[in-house]
């Protein structure tokens, strides 16, 4: 599994489809959405059910203020304390996921990564996300909340 990493603030960056492997071939790998309420319910959660698994939903900002979520550390941390587990990332593009794989790992992870191209991926030339790149662009599933 190829992942990039431009510093050693975070493990990497993996594809939506790396992502899916990882997550398919290690029962203990973690997948943390951190996008806000509002995005889950309105755009869609990944579904990891074929895996047998939930997607974990830990607000990287606390919409409608778009404030730092004070308690972000502990959310995420209440869905495993392993930390030597993979712990993934995803946002809507890849930015706020970044934040939270680097947080995690000032925290002690040894392998937080970050989701490139998130879970609607970049704009397109109509400006449209879902398409080019990310979860829902690479087919993996996914469902309304």
């Amino acid at each position: 599994m190829a992942s990039s990493n431009p510093s050693s603030d975070y493990a990497g960056d993996l594809s939506a489809a790396e992502a899916w492997e990882l997550l398919k071939s290690d029962p203990k790998a973690r997948l943390v959405d951190v996008r806000t309420t509002a995005e889950w319910n309105f755009v869609g959660v990944p579904d990891l059910a074929p895996l047998g698994r939930e997607v974990e939903l830990v607000e990287w900002q606390v919409f409608p203020t778009m404030q730092p979520n004070p308690a972000f550390l502990a959310q995420a941390e209440a869905g495993g304390t392993d930390k030597s587990a993979a712990v993934l990332f995803l946002c809507r593009s890849g930015a706020r996921s970044r934040s939270a794989a680097i947080a995690l790992t000032r925290a002690g992870y040894a392998k937080a990564y970050n989701v490139a191209g998130g879970f609607e991926g970049d704009l397109d030339g109509e400006r449209h996300r879902g398409g080019r790149n990310g979860w829902k662009a690479s087919g993996l599933p996914w469902k309304q909340t």
